[in-house]
């Protein structure tokens, strides 16, 4: 133990040094240029890349790139520093987030921040990682192990291993070298490229543990602090509580679309009352399980139990969803015509499904037990039907070819008062009984907005002013409520 905290005392020593030795002239030297044209690409926003260590234990050897965008506040003379977008994810890309995020932002917070975009290591146009693999593997219904039918997990437990011996053949030095706590170092690693003594920054949905994980790493850095739709921080499953809180959001979540289809029975006949809708689903699900209907453009190609499970999930973190699914319903109950699936392209789900499972494999370790797998399915199978056991199945972590460099993060209430976390009821993702014990690690560093609002995303997303003009407030003036504060 001595060892260890004198190894620590170096680090934080070294990286102490790192900070103060960065000036200005070095943070000029970050090379911005016009991002590539695409769609939906501001027109204002800049591109660089920047170099950072593949293995932080290793600062002087290979390095990567990390790919960062910009977009300047129009105001230099109102300008406090910059405000980093941090994705969720695991796996999701960050890059082109300023250009999406300019147009929602209220001119208050545009005026004092250069917005900051990043694809995170691993992911997009930063060193991209991929397992190489095959498209039958690619299915939306492996990506999130949904068993079998009659809740058998031999087909996860295959896959999974097959999963981690491809990215233990084809993954490359990198896939070692994600994790959040890596992350968290390339967030600072920004930080210092761009002169910046501390750093504001919005977090949303895995990226709430991401900006969680820096505030505790370096919580002298941080300046003003918003996470959004906030992951469950225990060091203990890190993801493997994120994936079980999926049983525990969608029962939140789906009530509000059983009302909305209630409503519009006359529409798509799935019953007149929240409860009908729900029986509705469960019934077309078993039935899809027993025999599916043909679905070209999805992967496989037709629509069983599992993927209108997945499907139904993904259609809960908005609103604006709650058509699509019940169509889909609808048109399955009447034999019509299906909808166009939503299928991803290839690349993007080699990408994700690489990073996605690095970082949950290299944060914490996994049982392989599939005996203690199969026992929690078939518990949460009965306790919470909607998700169908996936949740709590077993994914290539049981197989990693690795296990963690690091202990996870235990998030703590060591630092300014300075966090800001907004959340809604309802989330079907990251529920609000998870962002409590996000809210309970930060202690007195933090409050908490609760946003009387379904879906995934609370900040500019589902028009609650309260909770807009609480956020907004911080990020112009500092100011914490002197409380939690319902919204």
């Amino acid at each position: 133990m001595r060892n260890l905290a004198i190894l620590s005392a170096a680090g934080a020593a070294t990286a102490i040094l790192a900070t103060a030795l960065v000036t200005p002239a070095q943070a000029a030297a970050v090379s911005w240029s016009a991002c590539p044209a695409g769609p939906g690409v501001d027109a204002r926003q800049e591109c660089a890349t920047l170099k950072v260590p593949l293995d932080y234990q290793a600062p002087g050897g290979p390095t990567i790139s990390l790919a960062v965008s910009r977009i300047r506040t129009a105001k230099p003379a109102s300008r406090r520093g910059v405000l980093l977008i941090i994705p969720g994810g695991p796996g999701s890309p960050g890059l082109n987030r300023p250009s999406v995020q300019v147009k929602r932002l209220p001119q208050d917070v545009l005026d004092r921040y250069d917005i900051i975009g990043f694809d995170p290591r691993g992911v997009g146009q930063s060193s991209p990682v991929s397992c190489g693999l095959a498209t039958g593997d690619l299915s939306l219904t492996k990506l999130k192990p949904y068993p079998d039918a009659d809740g058998g997990i031999a087909e996860n437990a295959a896959w999974s291993r097959r999963i981690a011996e491809a990215c233990a053949r084809n993954g490359g030095p990198l896939i070692r070298h994600i994790s959040t706590r890596n992350e968290a170092r390339d967030i600072d690693a920004i930080r210092r490229a761009l002169g910046e003594k501390k750093l504001s920054y919005w977090g949303v949905s895995y990226g709430t543990y991401a900006g969680a994980v820096y505030a505790t790493m370096f919580p002298e850095r941080t300046d003003r602090v918003v996470l959004d739709s906030n992951d469950d921080p225990d060091p203990s499953r890190v993801a493997r509580q994120w994936l079980a809180n999926y049983s525990v959001g969608v029962e939140d979540r789906f009530p509000d679309f059983a009302a909305w289809a209630a409503a519009r029975d006359a529409d798509y006949g799935l019953g007149t009352s929240a409860a009908a809708v729900r029986r509705t689903f469960l019934e077309l699900a078993a039935e899809l399980d027993r025999k599916p209907l043909p679905w070209p453009g999805a992967n496989p190609e037709e629509l069983n139990g599992n993927l209108l499970r997945e499907t139904m999930l993904n259609a809960l973190y908005s609103d604006a969803n709650f058509p699509m699914l019940a169509g889909l319903m609808h048109a399955a109950l009447t034999t019509a015509e299906l909808p166009p699936p939503n299928t991803p392209p290839a690349a993007v789900l080699q990408n994700t499904a690489a990073h996605a499972g690095a970082t949950m494999c290299n944060d914490v370790e996994w049982t392989d037990s599939v005996a203690t797998f199969q026992r929690q399915v078939a518990r949460d199978r009965i306790a919470h039907p909607l998700t169908g056991g996936m949740p709590v199945n077993m994914g290539p972590c049981a197989y990693w070819p690795v296990k963690p460099a690091e202990p996870p993060v235990r998030v703590g209430s060591r630092g300014p008062a300075n966090v800001l976390l907004i959340q809604n009821l309802r989330d079907p993702a990251t529920p609000y009984s998870g962002a409590l014990k996000m809210r309970q690690a930060f202690g007195q560093r933090a409050r908490m907005v609760s946003v009387d609002s379904g879906g995934h995303g609370a900040y500019l997303a589902n028009g609650n002013a309260c909770g807009d003009q609480t956020v907004t407030g911080f990020l112009t003036t500092g100011r914490l409520p002197n409380r939690d504060k319902a919204c």
